[in-house]
């Protein structure tokens, strides 16, 4: 994988999140109210979890291109 890649990736998380917030700003603050009460227990699993399947999904599609 090279650097290019992984910062097309980062970019286009940060248009996503950006786009989300600019479409539903009320209900990502919603969201990021209930991620506060959330324990932090479960949110280092979902977290992993997330990593996992995402650098999965990027090495699969890297290695198909």
């Amino acid at each position: 994988m090279q650097l290019g890649h992984v910062l097309a990736g980062v970019a286009v998380v940060l248009a996503l999140e950006g786009l989300a917030y600019a479409v539903f700003p009320g209900s990502m603050k919603r969201m990021l109210a209930s991620l506060a009460a959330t324990p932090e227990q479960r949110l280092r699993t979902g977290g992993l979890v997330a990593a996992v399947i995402g650098t999965g999904l990027a090495w699969m599609m890297i290695g198909a291109g």
